[in-house]
This record gives structure tokens, C-alpha cells and sequence, in this order.
């Protein structure tokens, strides 16, 4: 088995903790050593089984670890990632839950994390550090970009691209053909019928920008 941290220490931290062991039932392949979190009043806290090991400055001493993400927002993996770039040594394995549906003419790079119950069709790309979280689909030839996160029980039709830290809420659907602009945030439940320009909020059936952001 091989060791691994969480950087976060969250409820979606718990998640992840939860679907390494659901990996491990039918693979024994991680130890989880425990959790990352930059709150330094926290090192040490027991959080279900396994300890806050401390901050970032763990890495100090741990400069060849597996890591992986335990943050749903885009921007704040983006942040995570940055800061570990010091750390040219650290490992970003892409976990999948056991029961993912994948053809193996997709394309993914590292860090992702795929949960229970998603469907990922055929000739899909996905980036880096992008979070697929539970019961997703997403059709064919999607083009997924770094750090874009989607939410629970999203369904992605095909030849979308959805660009870099996108935040796809609970519930939305992306009609086929259609492109949402880069760290645009989707509002559970939303529609998308048409494309979306980059940092905007957008919601509704339909799918409307309500406001921009930086």
C-alpha cells in the first residue's frame, strides 16, 4: 500500500477519506496518513480515524507524498495546487470509485477525483484536479478543463467543453454543443441551453448570467 494525504479537512475531506476506503475494499492499495489543513489550531485533531497532520509546512518534511484535493472549489484547488508548486517531487494520483463507468478512450490527466456512480461515455478529455462528484454523466467527446468542479447528480450532454475552474451546480444539465466560460459558476438545478462567457454567475431554465465577478 502506499501512503496518501488529504489536503483539506472538510465534509468533502470525508468524502474523499470515505471513497479511498471504498477503493481499498476491492484494491489494498492506499494508507490513508491523514489530513492537511492550514488552520495550525487544528493540527492534530482526529477527524473519524485519522489525524490533522498539520499545514502545508508538512509537506517540508514530506516532500515526495501522494496528495490529493479535498476541496470542491475551483479556485481554492487552484490556490492549493500553486502553493504546492514548490514541491516538485509531491504525486497526484487520479482516484475512482469502483463503481465508475469509463471507456478506455478517455483522456484524463492527474489529480481528479471521480465519485460513486458516475458515467463517463467515450473520447472524453479531462484536465487536472477536476472533482466528478456523485451519480455525474457525461457524454461523449466533452472536454473537461483543469481545477472545473461537478456537483452531485449533473448530467453533461455531448461535445460540451467545460474551460478551466468552471463550478457546475448540484443537479444542472449542459445541453449537447454548448461552452461555459472559464471559473463561471452554474447554479444547481440550471439549464444550459445556450453558452455562457467566462466568470459569471449564471441560473435558471434557462441558464442566464445574473452577474460577473473577477
Amino acid at each position: 500500500m502506499e501512503n496518501i494525504v488529504i489536503y483539506g479537512a472538510g465534509g468533502f475531506a470525508r468524502e474523499v477519506a470515505h471513497l479511498i476506503e471504498q477503493i481499498n475494499a476491492v484494491d489494498q492499495k492506499w494508507n490513508i496518513l491523514g489530513f492537511i489543513d492550514d488552520d495550525p489550531n487544528k493540527t492534530g485533531i482526529m477527524v473519524n480515524d485519522w489525524p490533522i497532520l498539520g499545514t502545508f509546512e508538512w509537506f517540508n518534511d514530506n516532500p515526495n507524498a501522494n496528495v490529493v484535493l479535498a476541496t470542491g472549489s475551483p479556485k481554492g484547488k487552484q490556490l492549493i495546487v500553486n502553493r504546492l508548486q514548490a514541491f516538485s517531487d509531491l504525486k497526484f494520483p487520479n482516484l475512482f470509485h469502483p463503481s465508475l463507468k469509463m471507456s478506455r478512450f478517455n483522456q484524463l490527466g492527474i489529480g481528479n477525483v471521480i465519485c460513486e456512480g458516475s458515467i463517463l461515455t467515450t473520447n472524453i478529455t479531462v484536465g487536472n484536479f477536476v472533482t466528478i462528484n456523485l451519480n455525474c454523466t457525461i457524454g461523449h467527446d466533452v472536454e473537461i478543463q483543469d481545477f472545473a468542479t461537478i456537483l452531485p447528480s449533473s448530467s453533461v450532454s455531448g461535445n460540451v467543453v467545460i474551460e478551466e475552474g468552471v463550478d457546475l451546480g448540484t443537479s444542472s444539465s449542459i445541453i449537447p454543443h454548448k461552452r461555459i466560460g472559464s471559473w463561471t459558476i452554474v447554479g444547481a438545478g440550471s439549464v444550459v441551453v445556450k453558452d455562457l462567457p467566462e466568470n459569471c454567475t449564471a441560473v435558471g431554465i434557462p441558464a442566464k448570467p445574473i452577474k460577473y465577478h473577477e
